[in-house]
């Protein structure tokens, strides 16, 4: 199989390079959506041989299906990626061993986060489990204003061995500046009415679905009580403590201060409402 890279982009000259790279030991069809970036990204991508659209951003939802509708791909599947994801070699090798024509119409691929120079192996939540390659046509990301994942319209799925890596590069401000951003995406997408087709929750279903079914269960449970139950879910249950200081610093930040800001936020809606 070789498939049509399709990465999303923005001011990414300190990973695209790399991402870009990587991608062309398993395609020769690269695609760049950038959304109006300042820098180098655009003639960065060129250089690596990459087609660039430019696109304005709206969410990674719909920056996704606008890829998926608009862009002339060369092959049939499809891979997806960000400009911060690069490739073990071990996944590289399993899409490079892929037939032209699986029995599956997409292929889940795990995810490990690099934060501050270390990869997150414990905590239950790196690895997570993502759908990144698909046929033409089965797949589409959530109409979901935070946490957007593809979905397939038809076909089953397998698992490749190997793992995307997301190097998170950013500075801490900037990394809780962004959280922040996304904390009123999931308070917006807490209390809208879900529209739109999504992944299915199944705890018995795929990791993917598996994981949204244990979200649904977080959202229904009480305010406030959920983020402190979390962190000592995956910090000491899970071992998230065995990532060192960098897991420390990730996991406080990750699980326990940004869930605990999304409750912030959400109470301050309801009682604005009430006032």
């Amino acid at each position: 199989m070789k498939p049509s890279v399709i990465v999303l982009a923005f001011n990414s000259v300190d990973t695209l390079g790399t991402t870009l790279e990587q991608a062309r030991a398993i395609s020769d069809d690269l695609h760049v959506v950038d959304s109006f970036s300042t820098d180098d990204t655009v003639a960065l991508s060129r250089r690596h041989g990459a087609q660039v659209v430019q696109h304005a951003f709206e969410n990674y939802g719909a920056q996704r299906n606008w890829a998926i509708d608009n862009l002339a791909l060369r092959y049939p599947w499809q891979l997806h990626l960000d400009a911060d994801e690069r490739l073990t070699p071990e996944l590289v090798a399993a899409l490079r061993s892929l037939p032209e024509n699986p029995a599956q119409s997409g292929f889940l691929i795990a995810r490990l986060v690099q934060f501050l120079g270390r990869e997150m192996r414990h905590g239950g939540m790196s690895p997570t489990w993502h759908l990144r390659l698909f046929r033409n046509g089965a797949g589409r990301c959530e109409e979901r204003k935070y946490d957007q994942h593809f979905y397939l319209a038809e076909g089953s799925t397998g698992e490749l061995q190997g793992y995307m890596i997301d190097e998170i590069r950013m500075s801490l401000s900037e990394w809780t500046a962004r959280h922040n951003r996304w904390a009123d995406a999931e308070v917006m997408e807490q209390l809208a009415v879900q529209e739109g087709a999504r992944v299915r929750p199944r705890f018995w279903g795929n990791p993917m679905e598996r994981k949204r079914y244990l979200r649904g269960l977080y959202n229904n449970a009480p305010l406030f009580v959920r983020p402190y139950a979390l962190f000592g879910y995956r910090y000491f249950l899970r071992l998230g403590f065995l990532d060192g200081w960098e897991g420390f610093i990730f996991w406080t930040l990750q699980t326990f201060w940004f869930r605990f800001l999304i409750d912030a936020k959400l109470f301050e809606q309801r009682k604005t409402k009430k006032i």
